[in-house]
């Protein structure tokens, strides 16, 4: 069956390294049999914000505008604006979802986070019942691909950014996994402006190399939602800290227990 997938892409500059790394994975994808589509926000000059416009026709509730549960009622009434239905039809298609993008200030631009806020609307993506490992897109796979402009030595337990696997936790946890996407370890191209042109023909090179297995790979581990107790404020149950409680560390970056967080498990698969 072929495989459909969305990359998300932000950047304004066809000449950059972020749009080789797009080329690279439309180029490999496609020749492995994939359809490939891409939502090139800049391009698009897609809305940011999420506001009142999003809904076409009358709100509820002008007075207390709420908008997620404007943008629900919205959705299931065919109410939403035609640049976030035509994103939901490219979402609702694909297998497999690559975010493309410069890390700005620890996070995505604003223009992907824009997508983010107005495309995983509630109801379409999520509800209170429907998340996390129980999420509505839990047969899909999402990943990360971005470039930095710190080092990697920086972005280390020891380095001034501060830990990435931390960096990373709200963006793959907070967003991708709570949707329900199995996400894939993030590809994370180390400052490409301040390396040698070898190096980053070397990361592309890499890049296309994994591109080749990606639909294989494993996602990365987050605790089941079954874990918890909704019943005592979607706490750990006791009998799974019990069984974690000797062991070195914590189960994952957020739930750590207060326990040293497990090393690379927002980076790598298996660990």
């Amino acid at each position: 069956m072929l495989k459909k997938i969305l990359i998300v892409y932000a950047h304004q500059s066809a000449g950059s390294f972020n749009a080789a790394a797009k080329d690279a994975a439309v180029k490999v994808l496609t020749s492995q049999g994939c359809k490939v589509e891409v939502s090139d926000l800049y391009a698009m000059k897609f809305k940011a914000s999420a506001t009142a416009e999003d809904v076409t026709g009358t709100v509820k509730d002008a007075e207390h505008f709420q908008y997620g549960e404007e943008t629900m009622l919205a959705w299931k009434e065919g109410r939403l604006s035609a640049d976030i239905t035509e994103e939901h039809r490219k979402l609702s298609e694909a297998a497999v979802v690559v975010f493309q993008f410069p890390m700005y200030w620890f996070t995505v631009p604003a223009i992907m986070k824009g997508w983010m806020d107005r495309v995983l609307t509630l109801g379409f993506a999520y509800t209170s019942e429907k998340r996390y490992s129980q999420g509505i897109f839990k047969d899909k796979k999402a990943m990360l691909s971005f470039t930095t402009g710190s080092h990697e030595s920086m972005f280390s337990a020891n380095g001034i950014n501060g830990d990435m696997n931390v960096t990373l936790w709200p963006l793959q946890n907070g967003i991708l996994h709570y949707c329900g996407f199995q996400v894939l370890a993030p590809q994370i191209f180390w400052p490409p402006p301040h390396i040698p042109s070898e190096s980053r023909c070397s990361m592309l090179e890499a890049w296309r190399t994994r591109l080749e297995g990606l639909l294989g790979e494993t996602p990365l581990y987050f605790t089941p939602s079954d874990s918890f107790d909704g019943g005592r404020g979607f706490q750990l149950k006791e009998d799974i800290q019990e069984k974690h409680a000797a062991k070195k560390f914590g189960l994952t970056v957020g739930t750590h227990l207060g326990k040293p967080l497990p090393p690379n498990s927002q980076i790598k698969a298996g660990v």
